[in-house]
């Protein structure tokens, strides 16, 4: 009598997107998955993962509704994941305008796109701990407000609103993930882990480069990318939309992080680290803290890899 359900992945080439995609398959769900131009993707994360066959892939770009429509016609999807739209915080602060635009508009039409649907769709949309700003160490639940401090929380922020909006307004199910950061061997380089393990990587090959970093100061909760998709999918098996804290609940210093990294090539890290002034932000919150006994209690998750066994992890992830 199992029949199968329908996914849509707005945003399936990424780390959290492929992830998920495994996942799902796994489940036996039938899984489409949007980039903003398929045929000129690689889906090089799927081809890692294996699963680049699986994928039913679709165009769309978000901030297009039309497209967000065309694409929800075509999947005809029991579950949709918004993962979609520009993903850094530092370079939110150089391109502003279409962090904002991608994150906040592609929300709002998948949002759009799920009420003119004639079947109840169930949505998951990929908020994000940045939303809380520095609640100075005090840890962040489910009710503690919101300070964005970069374009990219900003925007988070906003589309976290208008899915609360038309959840109320309309009776969607529809909810948030607020995900402090959880990293992987997938993520580009341009996320300041990957960046560091990759030149540890290459230091310890016989590079003779040094890692230019800006703050080592600031703290964050750093989690393992493939646990946390699973409490994606948990949040819309339940009987009603609730949005939920998702993080480690241990939050350890970049310089910790840069410290885990170089042990395990068996180096001394301030040998090759440079801090460089020119890659401090404008804005940056000193630490990244989260309570997340709500997932536990609720959706019994609770993630298993924490604090240095991340950089443990992402080291010996990579090839």
């Amino acid at each position: 009598m199992n029949q199968t359900k329908t996914a849509l992945i707005c945003g399936v080439s990424g780390q959290d997107g492929s992830y998920l995609a495994q996942l799902l398959l796994s489940k036996g769900y039938s899984v489409f998955g949007t980039s903003r131009d398929v045929q000129g993707s690689s889906f090089s994360n799927h081809v890692k993962l294996g699963i680049q066959n699986q994928v039913q892939y679709l165009s769309m770009v978000p901030e297009d509704f039309r497209s967000v429509l065309v694409a929800l016609r075509k999947s005809n999807p029991d579950e949709i994941y918004y993962l979609a739209g520009q993903s850094s915080v530092g370079l939110s602060f150089e391109q502003p305008a279409e962090t904002i635009q991608s994150i906040t508009l592609g929300t709002l039409n998948i949002l759009e796109g799920c009420r003119m649907m004639d079947k109840p769709i169930k949505l998951y949309h990929a908020g994000s701990g940045e939303c809380f700003g520095d609640t100075q160490g005090t840890p962040a639940s489910e009710s503690t407000p919101f300070h964005p401090m970069s374009p990219y929380a900003v925007a988070k922020t906003s589309a976290y609103w208008l899915v609360n909006n038309y959840r109320d307004a309309y009776g969607l199910f529809a909810c948030t993930g607020i995900l402090f950061n959880h990293e992987s061997s997938l993520r580009p380089e341009r996320f300041v882990t990957q960046k560091i393990v990759r030149a540890v990587k290459r230091i310890a090959g016989g590079s003779s480069e040094k890692l230019k970093l800006g703050r080592l100061d600031i703290a964050r909760d750093w989690g393992w990318a493939p646990e946390y998709v699973q409490a994606m999918w948990l949040m819309l098996q339940q009987e009603k939309p609730q949005d939920f804290v998702i993080a480690t609940g241990k939050t350890i210093t970049l310089q910790e992080f840069v410290e885990a990294a170089f042990k395990q090539a068996n180096l001394n890290w301030k040998d090759y680290v440079v801090q460089d002034p020119a890659l401090f932000r404008p804005t940056d919150l000193d630490i990244g803290s989260a309570n997340c006994s709500k997932a536990l209690k609720e959706l019994g998750w609770k993630a298993s890899t924490q604090g240095v066994q991340v950089v443990e992890k992402m080291y010996q992830s990579i090839l």
